[in-house]
């Protein structure tokens, strides 16, 4: 018998926190196109960092699929050049709009049970990272440790959450202590 051994996770929010958004009028947007699609400075660094004690996931809402504005193709690539330089296998995608109320667009905790159940983490030594007000109130609402990458969007922040800083590599630094 396989035993399954619990670990402790770190679950990322991926435009803003481990790549670059596209800024509109102080709005973030997800990158439509690979070129466009470019990881902020010390990403790779934060990473190798966290793996040290714990497992990565990225979980996502890309809507733009749905909307027909991003083809499939163009997330694999982008999944793939996260898969290749960061070394981060287990990518989860919610590909639908805020109007579809689907159990696994962030704030909804559909895609965090999901990890939890096939992962057996820890969830109270574990974290959700993220940028914007739905991934913290989602790190939240699945009982994880939250930190707020504030990257001063003109939109409501997050008010509640454990810990605040200015990029993944701060909160890398920080989170490692634990």
């Amino acid at each position: 018998m396989v035993v399954n051994r619990k670990c402790k996770a770190v679950i990322l929010d991926r435009d803003g926190v481990i790549n670059r958004s596209i800024v509109k009028k102080g709005k973030p947007f997800a990158p439509r196109e690979l070129k466009k699609f470019i990881f902020l400075p010390k990403v790779k660094k934060s990473i190798n960092i966290l793996k040290k004690k714990y497992k990565i996931f990225i979980v996502t809402n890309q809507p733009d699929i749905n909307n027909k504005l991003l083809s499939k193709e163009s997330l694999k690539q982008m999944n793939d050049k996260i898969k290749n330089i960061l070394k981060i296998s287990e990518i989860y995608t919610c590909p639908h709009t805020e109007s579809q109320n689907c159990k696994c667009r962030k704030p909804k905790i559909g895609l965090i049970k999901k990890i939890f159940k096939n992962n057996n983490i820890i969830i109270n030594d574990s974290f959700m990272i993220g940028d914007r007000k739905k991934d913290i109130d989602c790190g939240l609402k699945a009982g994880l440790k939250t930190i707020f990458i504030d990257r001063n969007y003109r939109e409501k922040k997050p008010e509640n959450y454990h810990f605040k800083f200015n990029n993944l590599y701060q909160a890398s630094i920080y989170i490692n202590k634990f």
